[in-house]
């Protein structure tokens, strides 16, 4: 049988390439903008699978650009109706659909009250795109899918543009095209992770770890496995997983940690070790060969990753293992219960 979720899976590629390619000019206008409006600071809107996305814009706009994001409550505006003062603010709120009530609510009055807006979205016409100065579009096609995958990878990547255009980098469109083949790669190691996925079939709870830029990883994982396969993952900072969260860890209990090479890894391989001798059944997403022989279920990723593209290569990795772990679960991930496509919040 074939499903939405694999399908659009497999779209990713192409639709990072697309956005390399077509979006890179509308980021000048933008970035402009903000030089222009000289904004010093971010606040981010979003729900889901975009608030994943969102973890990893602050992280990269700090390590980047030095700009200090701050992850927005919407219902400090939405119900207790407060009036904030956002002069000298970019208030970014990102949603696939632009439907979002309390996410478009949030950045109408972002607008009222002196920021400047952004919106990120898959639909140009969209209320979120109305309710913003100017709208960066996804381009993914439809997504028609419940659990989000193409369309979260396209927010990623136009979030890297956005950033790497503020930072004057000329290169960004090829980098992009260039992490488009390593998903390839990772696509075509989908056989070992359909074998992985059966031995953890019966897995009820787990946790997903990261740590800095990946942290959006393990959160977006954590949420493919809750909605797809109703398996219990809280993700977790390493940093934090290991003071009061380690007591959880008994021989035989889950572990994904995903551990690309960079300025994080070295703090992965300590935390890799201390979960392999308290007994953890560890899934391990990374490239290195040393860490990888401290898994019971190494997962190895492409080579030749840059840590600020490594978000978007390893969450293609965990929305495969979530979509063959559903299978093998005998369930339909285009059917998660209770669920639709657009949630309306407030």
């Amino acid at each position: 049988m074939s499903y939405l979720m694999r399908s659009e899976i497999g779209e990713q590629p192409e639709v990072l390439r697309r956005i390399a390619d077509e979006s890179w000019r509308a980021m000048q206008t933008i970035v402009q903008q903000i030089r222009d409006h000289d904004l010093k600071y971010v606040f981010l809107a979003a729900r889901g699978t975009s608030d994943n996305a969102a973890a990893y814009f602050k992280y990269l706009f700090e390590i980047e650009l030095g700009m200090p994001c701050g992850l927005a409550a919407p219902s400090v505006v939405t119900l207790y109706r407060a009036q904030l003062n956002l002069q000298g603010a970019l208030v970014v709120g990102i949603s696939q659909s632009g439907q979002a009530p309390d996410v478009v609510e949030y950045l109408a009055h972002a607008k009222a009250n002196g920021a400047f807006t952004l919106a990120i979205t898959n639909e140009p016409e969209s209320p979120l795109a109305h309710a913003s100065h100017f709208t960066l579009l996804l381009r993914a096609g439809a997504e028609r899918s419940v659990a989000a995958t193409k369309t979260y990878t396209g927010t990623l990547a136009v979030i890297y543009l956005l950033a790497e255009a503020l930072r004057n980098n000329p290169h960004a469109p090829q980098q992009l095209h260039e992490t488009a083949t390593r998903v390839e790669q990772v696509m075509q190691t989908e056989p070992r992770i359909r074998e992985i996925a059966d031995r953890y079939r019966y897995m009820r709870e787990c946790v997903a770890l990261a740590r800095g830029i990946n942290q959006a990883t393990a959160q977006e994982t954590a949420l493919k496995l809750i909605e797809t396969c109703y398996v219990m993952c809280k993700a977790y900072s390493v940093a934090d997983f290991m003071h009061g969260p380690f007591a959880l860890i008994e021989h035989g209990f889950p572990c994904l940690l995903f551990a690309p090479d960079g300025a994080t890894f070295p703090t992965a391989l300590e935390s890799a070790s201390k979960l392999r001798a308290g007994g953890a059944e560890t899934l391990i997403f990374a490239s290195d060969n040393e860490i990888l022989s401290l898994a019971r279920t190494p997962i190895p990723m492409p080579t030749s990753v840059s840590e600020t593209l490594s978000p978007i290569v390893y969450a293609v990795a965990g929305q495969l293992f979530a979509y063959h772990l559903a299978l093998a679960r005998d369930l339909n991930p285009d059917q998660p219960r209770g669920l639709q496509k657009v949630t309306r919040t407030r």
